[in-house]
């Protein structure tokens, strides 16, 4: 390969031997590889992949499925409906919500949801808000706010 990168590596006489669990590196001498592109998290999962994945023929412990970073495994009450499912809402037409056919179209449907009120949502945590505000370094923008907030009560 160019300039004696990539390709096989002999391995030191005698050969390294890889430590336990998180201790454990590669001993074939090929280093883990950074897969630029893709989604996001996609690169660090394939080097979680190769850094974890032993390459020797001892026998290691199986390893626990991981979660992509910043999900979490969906609860079984989350599962999407199967296909041929019969339908959760039997007096709604197929086409509620839709632009043409029986049921509310795409306007009633936005009207159907209730609007929120974000000032009674963010007046709900007005105590802790005040009590973070009299922290040593809280900005006084932020201070401001709360006065504000305490002020349309």
């Amino acid at each position: 390969m160019a300039e004696g990168h990539g390709g096989y590596r002999q391995p030191s006489n005698p050969a390294p031997v890889s430590g336990p669990g998180s201790l454990s590196r590669r001993t074939d001498g090929q280093g883990a590889r950074y897969m630029a592109g893709g989604e996001y998290g996609e690169g660090q999962e394939m080097m979680d992949l190769q850094t974890a994945a032993p390459m020797s023929k001892t026998e290691a412990p199986a390893a626990r499925p991981r979660a992509r970073a910043g999900r979490q495994a969906a609860p079984e009450a989350a599962m999407p409906t199967p296909l041929f499912a019969p339908t959760e809402r039997p007096d709604e037409p197929i086409t509620a919500g839709a632009p043409f056919g029986p049921g509310p179209g795409p306007a009633e449907a936005m009207q159907m949801s209730k609007p929120v009120n974000n000032l009674e949502v963010v007046t709900k945590y007005l105590p802790v808000l005040r009590q973070v505000a009299t922290y040593d370094g809280a900005p006084d923008r932020f201070r401001a706010l709360v006065r504000y907030l305490e002020g349309s009560r």
